[in-house]
């Protein structure tokens, strides 16, 4: 399946800045699951030093700066990704969770490694021990503990818009079982890592189609994020608890990181501004 994704970012600042140092996440990537097949990134005013680099993660990274006065900042991400059909997994047949636990990692699987520990966002906890524990009973598969796992964030937690945000801690997120896409990613990855296994996090976009008979809006898809847990035979696998699926090839990937911090889409420094309007829209159309 081939897609094109119009990422449309825009900040409409109170006073106008002086100077901006910016950082972008929103270019998708190349992997076993899709190939970024063209993509390009416009911003507005034009900057004084545009430049791309791989980050620590392996994730595209849009370093950019303005030196000029404005008001007003558009970035527009244009990309083209080709989305591969994935072939059936049998969860099953993979390691019982207690061997992958106990694995040694050696030095060459250190990027697997941190995904075990704590990171900005996700700290690992009693709390989410106990509401992992019913799901990884002896001896059970790891992927189907994991897919058990996402099930039970699906059904009892509510998605709920606007009700938190990324500075929400997720022991709200656990109170009020509430929360968005993030929140259930980070709770699924928290719950795994204090069992003592590796998570991560994974940032992108997910088709959405319209009613039977009804026109598709344009803008009206929105970024995504699920998460990624690790079988020492299949690799990285992914789950998505606000769906209660693995991702199909309806999903297109932008980034992997501990936790949202590493995957942010837009960062920066200013200097003025005061107070901002953010708009943002996203448009995912099959080409």
């Amino acid at each position: 399946m081939k897609y094109q994704v119009i990422h449309k970012t825009e900040y409409q600042y109170q006073h106008p800045l002086s100077l901006s140092y910016n950082v972008a996440c929103i270019l998708p990537c190349s992997n076993i699951y899709q190939n970024c097949l063209s993509s390009n990134l416009e911003v507005s005013p034009s900057p004084s030093f545009f430049q791309e680099n791989i980050d620590f993660f392996g994730n595209r990274q849009s370093f950019f700066n303005i030196q000029q006065a404005h008001s007003k900042l558009s970035i527009i991400a244009n990309s083209q990704i080709e989305v591969y059909e994935l072939d059936n997994m049998i969860l099953a047949n993979s390691k019982a969770w207690e061997s992958v636990c106990k694995e040694d990692l050696d030095y060459t699987q250190y990027m697997i490694k941190q995904y075990c520990l704590d990171s900005p966002l996700i700290h690992i906890g009693q709390q989410f021990y106990d509401y992992a524990k019913p799901s990884f009973t002896p001896k059970r598969p790891l992927l189907l503990a994991v897919k058990e796992l996402m099930q039970r964030i699906y059904e009892d937690f509510e998605y709920t818009p606007n009700f938190t945000s990324i500075s929400t801690p997720l022991q709200d997120v656990m109170l009020h079982k509430k929360g968005v896409c993030q929140d259930f990613a980070h709770l699924a990855i928290a719950c795994i890592r204090s069992m003592g296994l590796p998570a991560q996090y994974v940032s992108g976009y997910l088709e959405t189609l319209p009613p039977p008979g009804k026109p598709k809006i344009v803008g009206s898809d929105a970024s995504h994020a699920w998460f990624a847990a690790y079988d020492p035979a299949f690799g990285w696998v992914e789950f998505d608890p606000t769906n209660n699926q693995q991702p199909t090839n309806q999903y297109i990937r932008t980034a992997y990181g501990r936790d949202y911090s590493d995957v942010t889409p837009l960062k920066g420094i200013l200097f003025g501004g005061s107070s901002h309007q953010l708009n943002v829209s996203v448009d995912v159309s099959r080409i």
